[in-house]
């Protein structure tokens, strides 16, 4: 494993956003689902593609909280212009399930909280 600096790590801006829509991305070459997510005043609401289709639909997505890296540069995804990385783990099968705040629902975070 690689090691990095404290400095590095904090150059990551990883935000907590509510999911306002969702829809499938059907051009995409792996299945993905469009998402827009609202991180609150400062960032505002920014597009995602993810591939998490195995365990989430778009009905599911909206209204839940996620966590996303918000300084990577956008990047092109067919069509679609991705603005920030929405995070996820892999399961035992590969397929990405969501990084989210508590879970739970009875600890929120306001959009837009910085992880600390």
């Amino acid at each position: 494993m690689d090691t990095i600096q404290f400095d590095d790590f904090m150059a990551v801006d990883i935000r907590a956003g509510t999911v306002i829509a969702a829809e499938p991305f059907p051009e995409a070459r792996k299945p993905a689902i469009k998402l827009r997510v609202d991180f609150g005043e400062e960032i505002g609401v920014r597009k995602s593609s993810a591939q998490i289709t195995e365990h989430y639909s778009p009905d599911d997505l909206v209204g839940e909280t996620v966590m996303a890296v918000v300084n990577f540069p956008p990047r092109q995804i067919g069509p679609f212009m991705s603005e920030v990385l929405v995070l996820g783990f892999p399961d035992a099968d590969g397929a990405i399930v969501l990084a989210r705040p508590d879970q739970g629902g009875d600890r929120p975070v306001p959009n837009g909280s910085r992880m600390a």
